[in-house]
C-alpha cells in the first residue's frame, strides 16, 4: 500500500472512532499548501542537472508548521503528503504548538558531491524561501540531509533517537521491564538508528542486530555499538565489522529479539513478513514503517542541552500515557490511540479557530 493511502486509511479509521463530522474529516485531509519546484544546478563538471523539489504544508491549526526535508530517490508527491500529514498528528500527540509539513527532493545524495548538495539545497531554499520561516513553516533535517545550519536547538542531532529511547522506556515500564538486559534489533543506522543504538547500549540494552543501506551485522551477545559507530565513521559501511557477523539486511526485521526498532523507510513491515516478526515489542522510529495490512495483527530563547533532554523525556512520557488513555477510552490499539489523540486535538483546534461546517 502506498504511503498516502496507508496514512489516509489510518486517519479515516481514527475519524470514525471519534465520530468526526464528514466535512471536517475531509477538510483535515486536504493540505494547507502544496509546493512543487524545479531545482537546476551546475554539477562539478560544469553540466546542468535538474531535480524536482516538494514542500507540503499540511495544517497550521495548532501553530506554525514544521517538518523535515528528505533527499532520497523515492521522494514523490504522495510520500511527502503522507509524511506532512503524519507530522500534523505527531506534533498534536506530543502536544507541542506546531502543525505538520514535509519536504523533499528526488535525488540520490551519495551520487552528489558536498558542493553539489550545497548548491541543490540553496536553490531549493531560494524557491520556497517566501513560504517558510519560524512563524510559518520550520524545516528540519531528515533522511539524506543533516543539521548543518545556523540556529536550531541544542540536542537536535540526538533528539529523535533520544525520543525513541524515552518512548521505549515508557512502553517497557508498562510491562514491568526496562531496557537493561533486553535484546534489540535496529533496522536503519542513520541519525535516528545510530543514536537509538548508542543510548540503548549506554542503558545496558543488548543490540543484537543492525542494518542500513550498506549491509547488516549481528551478534547474539550484543554488538559493541561505540566500536561499530567508529567502524562506520571510518569505512562508511557496516560490512566487515570484526565484532559481528554479516547477515541479510531484510533478516533484521524478523531477527530474534525482545524489541524491534525500524528506523528507515516506511512500509517495511507488511502482510508478507509481519507474521515472521519475533520481537515482543515494536518501536516505530521511522515514518509509517508498518503497513496497515500488517496492523490487523514560538518561544525565542535557548535551553541548554540538559533542559532540552529533560523536556523531551517529559513530553514523550506524557504523550505515551495520553495515548494509553485514548486506547482505554476507545478500546483500540496503540496506533489508533495515537491517531485518535492527534486527530482529535487538531480537529478541536480547527473548530476553535472558526472552521465552518
Amino acid at each position: 500500500m502506498n504511503a498516502l493511502a496507508a496514512t489516509n486509511r489510518n486517519f479515516r479509521k481514527a475519524a470514525r472512532i471519534l465520530g468526526l463530522d464528514s466535512k471536517i474529516e475531509n477538510s483535515l485531509l486536504i493540505p494547507f499548501r502544496e509546493i512543487k519546484v524545479e531545482c537546476t544546478i551546475p554539477k562539478d563538471d560544469g553540466t546542468l542537472v535538474s531535480y524536482v523539489g516538494f514542500r507540503v504544508q499540511h495544517d497550521n491549526a495548532r501553530g506554525p508548521m514544521k517538518g523535515g526535508i528528505r533527499y532520497h530517490p523515492e521522494v514523490d508527491p504522495d510520500e511527502v503528503n503522507a509524511l506532512a500529514q503524519l507530522m500534523t498528528w505527531k506534533t498534536a500527540v506530543a502536544d507541542i504548538p506546531y502543525g505538520g509539513a514535509k519536504g523533499g527532493i528526488g535525488c540520490t545524495p551519495k551520487d552528489l558531491s558536498l558542493s553539489e548538495l550545497e548548491r541543490l539545497t540553496r536553490v531549493f531554499t531560494q524557491k520556497i524561501h517566501d513560504l517558510i520561516g519560524v512563524n510559518t513553516d520550520v524545516p528540519a533535517p531528515d533522511m539524506g540531509t543533516n543539521a548543518q545550519d545556523l540556529g536550531g536547538s541544542l540536542g537536535r542531532e540526538a533528539a529523535t533517537g533520544r525520543g525513541v529511547v524515552y518512548a521505549t522506556e515508557a512502553l517497557l515500564a508498562e510491562h514491568g521491564k526496562s531496557i537493561n538486559g533486553l535484546t534489540f534489533a535496529i533496522q536503519g543506522f542513520g541519525n535516528v538508528g545510530s543514536w537509538a543504538a548508542r543510548l540503548i547500549h549506554e542503558r545496558g540494552g543488548k543490540v543484537v542486530a543492525v542494518s542500513d543501506i550498506t549491509g547488516a551485522v549481528k551478534n547474539p551477545n550484543g554488538i559493541d555499538i561505540p566500536a561499530l559507530l567508529q567502524h562506520k565513521e571510518v569505512t562508511g559501511k557496516l560490512a566487515d565489522f570484526i565484532g559481528a557477523d554479516a547477515m541479510a539486511s531484510d533478516e533484521v526485521l524478523v531477527h530474534e529479539c525482545d524489541v524491534l526498532i525500524p528506523c528507515a523507510l516506511g512500509g517495511v513491515l507488511n502482510r508478507e513478513n509481519a507474521g515472521d516478526v519475533k520481537a515482543k515489542f515494536i518501536i516505530e522510529a521511522a515514518n509509517h514503517p508498518t503497513d496497515p495490512e500488517a496492523d490487523e495483527n514560538i518561544q525565542g530563547f535557548m535551553w541548554d542541552e540538559e533542559k532540552v533532554n529533560q523536556e523531551l523525556r517529559r513530553y514523550m512520557t506524557g504523550a505515551f500515557h495520553n495515548i494509553k488513555n485514548m486506547c482505554k477510552s476507545h478500546n483500540c490499539d496503540l496506533r489508533m490511540g495515537a491517531f485518535t489523540l492527534g486527530v482529535n486535538r487538531v480537529a478541536r483546534a480547527t473548530a476553535l479557530r472558526g472552521w465552518e461546517a
